[in-house]
């Protein structure tokens, strides 16, 4: 019986029925109500009613749909106490238990299995509110009467000690929750004899998995055994659902105590197979997948019988191609979560490959000679269900997570097969799978190159369009993943076989031959490209004629523009042909109606900017300013929002921009509003609040949903993406602006800059915020002076900013970015700009970061004591290894310019990292030592005699570093020898003259003039004669020092180092020191190979020069004398300086 008035029930049936209705009009209205009348004015009633309906209606469809709105309608979001709600939660308490009884009445009566289902779901939507707010109970109250309404069961057949059984003593607990009901409720109708119920029971675990995390594991380890031996498949389904729900939902110490029940989940799959049940058994794969993504290590002793049947699933092609992909991804899952237990099985590699390569033969099965595939305009269609590109995703993934050395030999077992095979389609899929895996084995197809090519570019001249298609898709992609030996060693192979395929008859292979011109250009150097650029653009230009599909016109334009940007100068000669073909294609009258040619518009002005930017200005002339005429035309013709020309045209902009400088100015006024509003744009962010709402946003483009409790939120991420783009166009503008863009530096520091460093919906809208800080700085110091009052006002409250952002931001690489913002910005304000509440604060969040650095560099340490097969993926490791790196080497760089602008005022506060120092300068990582000695360098730069009472902390490092293995941190130790001695003091005379004997070690390293190590050796060469120079007094033997250092030149490489050893080489030349009046030829070849270098420039290289030729003459001869005995290549060099 309703506990409602009868009108406001009869209200309510009304309601439904219009919400129900075919006619669009009466709906709406309904709708209207629905909001205006119930969910704003009387929502207890609305949730009640909805409720006692899920009861009373009088068919399953009434009931169902009545629990369909139920779950949508609970979960609208709502206020309570001026707080963020959902509208169940917003709710009376005692209207809220009602509702629960109700819903949980229906649940246990209810006959009809799809009624029952969605009952179930508005059940679970209650419990996962309750849950989410902390008041869900973790244990039932057990009671005849709960138990007895609940389900009208005898209890002469269930007594209460029966019940109590379910958990021993010190499981059960008796609370007072608000629904302590249900966990009984859904034990019990686990064990219901009709099947439906104890399906509807799972499906609840399995939504709301979080009401049984807390059980004891036996107890619920005994529920889940008992679902999986159900003599219903759909209970055993349901069962694995909600168990693989369950097990995400709970940490991963407690996972491995259910480890043991997944022989009674595989036991469920076998019979699925061989009865071909394509449909459940998909579903329970999806389960298994969730398994093997959070515990792979799981499935270890029984991972061969896994790969057996997934192959065996796989190769079946009486199942349906669902359950086929399903089990591949099952597979793929344990190469992306535990590639080392794939690689020790004896099958797991051979088996994926061959399979996978099976499924990439299974396409155009009704387009034998690929007429309907060449016809078609639609070059993206999804195609992403289909089995060739499940088979290449996958070998794609193999290729990343296993490596070359596992995966190359069982794959090109396969290829050269089928490479000479008279399928079409095994060719096919062998060039697909050379693209699939170039970027994952690169490290071993490199050294193979020459055999690959000689299997792929044979296929350009292929019988059938779609191989000539994979062969353009495999050069295209090798040229990406071997960029740089593709375009250096094997220009000539790939140019002079692809360029033909531009002619090829078939549209579509046309433009993919020109698309992968676009990948080999963009990584070539303009020598390499120009003996080819006559055939590759007449070509290409032939490509534009109106006859051919407009995919292709684009295609080509695109690819005429890449060849611009990397030919630069060299496309000069073209320029005449191809830019008044290119404003009669802009200029042409457009249909605004028509949007047939807006993309070939917009690939018209990139290609039209990309080859200004690449012939430059003076090459340009007028066409500069009837380029930008055009451009702003253009936009002031763009109205609709998806007209790809709007940011296309941002982008030209910004090249016009590079192009013409400060003449750009005048255009600014028309170019900025759109690209400010763009720049300003805030996240678009929704809380999905209903599964129409959630199906919704996953049909259109541009949009990432987020599961947080039980909903989604979704953010429009191509929104974001375009407020990245147009931040990084402002960074441009204000680089090449400078000055002349300060009128809008305050609008877009305040509105932009600024809130963008915490933007924390996308990293690259912080990242590209911080670039654009020092830049808009950058641009008041050049309009107004340093020190300036306007200066001085941004730069307060962008600086707190900054330091807010320091201890507040949560990625890593993000974080070094901001770092970078802040030194780069100190290097603008100047000297003294920060006060000593800016540098506390500063001390503070680096203090945070390191710390947080050491429990990761920890992690990692602990991460790399576990079996090989446990542990996390090496690539990701290496890459946060690499984060951190970066993210050390952007904080030295703050310490750096802080010591450089404050001086010893920063000493008060950089003392308080003291013990992160200690730590690092001890530590057997490298990078750490690294990290210290460059900052104790800074300290001995800048604080000159202050920093000796720091001595106990760096005198015994920086000895200890001159003997460090790695080079760089001899090198580091070696600069701080030699700073030491030229700002000291003569504190410090002692110390610097002791370390000699080890720079004079360092000089001498085996390899000391590798690559590797020659910075090391060049700085200590230069410590040296900065000791010499500046703090001999305690040097012993001065002379026989001297005379030993000549022989540690020269410094060809360290333009740093350079000035002060070869200006103290001056100072013995004019001292006419006895160690170079003995070495004359020596000497000038030292000098020689510095000036061709060019470490030393400017009046230093001038006063050696000087200083080199009056040593010539005391030693009574000259160059050209000296010059004959010299190696030819450095003939010239000596010649331009000494002629």
């Amino acid at each position: 019986m309703s506990q409602l008035p009868p009108g406001v029930v009869e209200s309510l049936q009304q309601l439904l029925l219009g919400l129900e209705s075919s006619d669009n009009s009466i709906r709406s209205e309904a709708e209207k109500s629905l909001n205006n009348d119930w969910i704003l004015a009387r929502p207890d009633f609305l949730l009640s009613g909805l409720a006692e309906q899920v009861r009373a209606a009088d068919s399953p469809a009434k009931r169902s749909f009545a629990a369909v709105l139920f779950r949508r309608m609970a979960s609208k979001a709502s206020t309570k106490d001026n707080q963020p709600s959902e509208l169940f939660l917003s709710l009376a308490p005692d209207i809220k238990i009602y509702i629960r009884s109700v819903l949980l009445s229906c649940f246990s009566e209810e006959t009809d299995k799809a009624a029952r289902n969605k009952t179930g779901d508005a059940v679970a939507e209650v419990a996962r509110q309750l849950s989410d707010a902390g008041m869900c109970s973790p244990l039932p109250i057990i009671t005849r009467a709960s138990a007895h309404w609940l389900f009208r069961v005898d209890f002469s057949l269930v007594s209460i000690s029966l019940l109590k059984a379910l958990y021993s003593d010190n499981l059960f607990t008796i609370v007072e929750e608000p629904w302590p009901d249900l966990l009984l409720a859904l034990f019990l109708a686990s064990k219901q004899p009709d099947p439906g119920q104890r399906e509807s029971a799972f499906r609840i675990f399995a939504t709301t998995p979080g009401i049984i995390e807390k059980q004891h594991s036996e107890a619920i380890q005994g529920v889940f055994v008992t679902g999986f031996g159900d003599d219903d498949l759909g209970v055993r389904i349901a069962a694995m659902e909600a168990f693989s729900a369950f097990f995400r939902s709970i940490k991963k110490a407690a996972q491995k105590a259910f480890y043991p029940l997944l022989t009674h989940i595989l036991n469920i799959l076998v019979p699925m197979k061989d009865s071909q049940d394509s449909d459940n058994l998909s579903r329970a794969l999806m389960a298994l997948i969730d398994l093997a993504e959070v515990a792979p290590l799981m499935f270890k002793p029984l991972f061969n019988n896994v790969v057996k049947f997934g192959i065996s699933v796989v190769q079946d092609k009486d199942l349906t191609d669902s359950a086929r992909q399903n089990a591949l991804e099952l597979l793929a899952t344990f190469a992306d979560n535990a590639p080392n237990m794939c690689k020790k099985d004896p099958l797991y590699t051979s088996e994926m490959v061959t399979q996978c390569l099976s499924l990439m033969t299974d396409i155009g099965n009704d387009d034998d000679d690929a007429s309907e595939w060449n016809e078609s305009d639609d070059l993206d269609m999804d195609e992403s269900d289909l089995n060739h590109v499940a088979g290449e995703q996958c070998m794609d993934r193999l290729a990343n997570k296993l490596g070359g050395s596992v995966l190359l030999a069982p794959t090109f077992q396969w290829l050269p097969r089928m490479m000479t095979s008279s399928a079409w389609r095994d060719r096919h899929a062998a060039l697909m799978a050379i693209s699939a895996i170039s970027e994952g084995c690169r490290d071993m197809m490199e050294a193979e190159l020459d055999k690959i090519l000689d299997l792929v570019v044979p296929a350009l001249r292929d019988s059938h369009p779609r191989v000539r298609w994979a062969g353009c898709n495999a050069l295209g992609q090798m040229s990406t993943d071997f960029a740089g030996i593709m375009q250096e060693k094997y220009h000539s192979i790939v140019l002079t076989h692809i360029i033909p395929v531009l002619e090829s008859p078939e549209p579509r292979v046309q433009s993919h031959a020109a698309a992968a011109l676009v990948n080999f250009c963009e990584e070539a150097e303009k020598e390499v490209l120009e003996p080819y650029l006559d055939d590759l653009l007449r070509r290409l230009l032939d490509l534009l004629h109106n006859d051919q599909k407009r995919y292709v016109q684009e295609q080509a334009l695109s690819t005429i523009a890449t060849i611009a940007d990397s030919a630069e100068v060299a496309f000069s000669r073209y320029y005449d042909t191809l830019m008044p073909l290119l404003f009669n294609v802009l200029n042409r009258p457009q249909d605004p109606e028509s949007k047939d040619l807006r993309l070939l518009n917009a690939k018209a002005m990139e290609c039209a900017t990309l080859i200004a930017l690449a012939v430059g200005r003076e090459r340009l002339g007028n066409d500069a300013v009837q380029l930008v005429q055009v451009l702003g035309r253009i936009q002031q013709n763009v109205t609709d929002p998806d007209d790809p020309q709007g940011s296309y045209l941002l982008h030209c902009w910004g090249r016009m921009c590079r192009v013409m400088g400060n003449d750009f100015l005048s255009y600014l006024p028309a170019v900025m509003p759109p690209l400010l509003e763009l720049a300003s744009a805030k996240a678009d962010v929704q809380l999905l609040d209903d599964d129409e709402h959630v199906a919704q946003i996953e049909q259109e483009e541009g949009w990432e949903l987020v599961p947080v409790r039980g909903k989604y939120i979704g953010i429009k991420t191509s929104a974001l993406d375009d407020k990245y783009m147009a931040i990084e166009l402002l960074v441009i503008y204000a680089q090449q602006l400078e000055a002349v863009f300060e009128p809008y530096v305050q609008s877009v520091m305040r509105d932009i800059a600024i809130p963008g460093l915490s933007f924390f919906f996308n990293d690259a809208v912080r990242v590209a915020s911080a670039r654009l800080v020092p830049q808009l700085l950058n641009s008041i110091k050049k309009a107004h002076g340093p020190g300036s009052a306007k200066l001085v006002e941004i730069w307060q409250p962008t600086l707190g900013k900054i330091l807010d952002v320091l201890a507040t931001e949560p990625a890593v690489d993000t974080l070094a970015e901001l770092y970078q913002c802040f030194y780069e910005s100190v290097e603008v304000i100047g000297q003294g700009c920060l006060p000593a509440e800016a540098m506390s604060t500063f001390i503070n969040a680096a203090e945070g970061a390191l710390r947080e650095y050491q429990q990761r560099v920890q992690l990692r340490l602990e991460e790399a004591q576990k079996p090989e097969e446990e542990r996390e993926d090496n690539e990701d490791a290496l890459y946060a290894i690499e984060d951190d790196q970066t993210l050390l080497s952007d904080m030295n760089k703050s310490f750096h310019t802080i010591f450089k602008h404050q001086g010893v005022s920063f000493l008060p506060h950089w003392e308080r990292l003291l013990l992160f120092y200690d730590a690092f300068i001890n530590n057997p990582d490298p990078t750490q030592r690294q990290w210290a000695l460059c900052i104790m360098d800074d300290v001995l730069e800048f604080c000159g005699p202050e920093s000796w009472k720091y001595q106990n902390h760096f005198v015994q490092p920086l000895v200890n570093g001159l003997s460090d293995p790695i080079a760089a941190n001899r090198q580091a130790a070696a600069y701080g020898v030699g700073i030491a001695a030229k700002n000291g003091g003569p504190m410090f005379s002692e110390f610097v003259a002791a370390t000699i004997p080890k720079l004079f070690e360092v000089t001498r390293h085996p390899q000391g003039r590798e690559a590797d190590h020659v910075f090391a050796t060049e700085n200590a060469c230069a410590s040296i004669a900065k000791v010499l120079h500046f703090n001999s007094s305690k040097v012993g033997d001065v002379q026989a020092v001297v005379q030993a250092w000549v022989g540690t030149l020269p410094i060809v490489n360290d333009d740093e180092a350079a000035p002060y050893a070869y200006s103290f080489l001056v100072q013995l030349i004019e001292g006419k020191n006895a160690a170079v009046l003995g070495n004359v030829p020596q000497i000038f070849d030292y000098v020689v190979r510095a000036l061709d270098a060019e470490t030393i420039q400017g009046q230093t290289a001038e006063r050696v020069v000087a200083a080199t030729k009056n040593l010539l003459a005391m030693a009574g001869g000259s160059a050209a004398q000296v010059l004959a005995s010299m190696p030819v290549e450095r003939h010239n060099a000596a010649r331009r300086w000494f002629s």
